[in-house]
């Protein structure tokens, strides 16, 4: 397994925020970018469906990597940056229970019992 480096977690953020900027019914909330995984609370107009907002910053960030990094390029065999599936789920009066699990996915030496308000 591949894991991202500092460097390039940047650049991704950065893209996100690029895509963000080009589709106004997209707003990124909360991001946490793993070593090898992304975590996104991002609010998406109703008329805007997850699977295309998703497309798009999988799309853009793909592209954005390739460009700025050499051994990216060189890495893709023609399967992609990006692995073919996704989760979402819609939120609602839980949310900040959402922002904190996505604030904790970087915490590596987080208790295995961590309690983060879900049952």
């Amino acid at each position: 397994m591949k894991l991202l480096k500092p460097y390039v977690k940047n650049k991704l953020l950065e893209s996100f925020q690029k895509t963000e900027f080009l589709y106004p019914t997209l707003h990124i909330v909360k991001a946490n970018i793993g070593e090898d995984h992304v975590h996104l609370l991002a609010e998406v107009a109703p008329s805007v469906s997850i699977a295309a907002m998703v497309q798009k910053l999988k799309a853009h960030s793909s592209r954005e990597l390739k460009y700025s990094f050499k051994f990216i390029r060189e890495a893709d065999d023609g399967s992609g940056v990006w692995s073919v599936g996704y989760f979402a789920s819609s939120i609602g009066l839980n949310e900040k229970q959402i922002e904190k699990y996505i604030d904790y996915q970087d915490k590596h030496d987080r208790p295995k019992n961590a309690k983060l308000g879900f049952s």
